[in-house]
């Protein structure tokens, strides 16, 4: 679609969505609504019914955690019959609810259940609002910007229990990692590369 049309169709869903959108963007070539938290629902349902978008493709989280309301819920819509993809955002944060979206699209089940796996996002009315990529006992979401990227725990099989053991994540050393390729040759303050023996050390 054109811009002017993404426009057009922006401006047609706020002034129909009887208040559910707050606003819209158009940009890369891509429509993104904002909706309000507690009328996600009534705008997934309006989008389906009146502008034809019956595929729900993804439900996903991103964390801003400098933001009062740190986290937004990204809904990407197809429509198959106009060709059309659309994107709606929902702002929240650690303790506020987001509305499932399971009475209107059954397949956000999992989608769901990813988002507050991985971000902690709960969802209200969820049918079943467990973990799904992370083990049940799993402590803290992986994809908040303020876990460790080497978590807390780390998972090994143990020869002498025969089983699998969980132990807290012990300390790595500060490495000096070399990105230089072997063709630039050998410089002061790197870990030598094979064949830089070959070569004199940069001044």
């Amino acid at each position: 679609m054109t811009r002017d049309a993404l426009e057009a169709l922006g401006q047609e869903i706020v002034a129909n969505g009887a208040g559910a959108f707050t606003g819209y963007e158009v940009a890369f070539g891509d429509l993104s609504l904002t909706a309000q938290l507690p009328q996600i629902v009534a705008a997934l349902t309006y989008l389906r019914d009146a502008q034809g978008f019956h595929q729900l493709i993804d439900i996903c989280g991103v964390d801003y955690p400098e933001r009062e309301r740190r986290f937004d819920v990204v809904y990407h819509l197809l429509s198959m019959t106009r060709n059309r993809r659309i994107r709606i955002k929902v702002q929240t944060d650690e303790d506020t609810a987001v509305p499932s979206a399971t009475p209107v699209f059954p397949n956000a089940d999992w989608y769901e259940r990813e988002a507050f796996d991985m971000y902690g996002i709960f969802f209200e009315g969820h049918p079943d609002l467990r973990r799904i990529l992370t083990d049940y006992g799993f402590h803290g979401h992986p994809l908040r910007k303020d876990f460790p990227m080497t978590g807390y725990v780390e998972v090994r099989y143990d020869d002498e229990l025969k089983r699998v053991v969980y132990e807290p994540v012990k300390a790595v050393e500060w490495r000096n990692w070399d990105f230089l390729s072997p063709w630039e040759g050998m410089e002061r303050g790197y870990a030598p590369l094979p064949g830089d023996e070959k070569s004199e050390p940069k001044a």
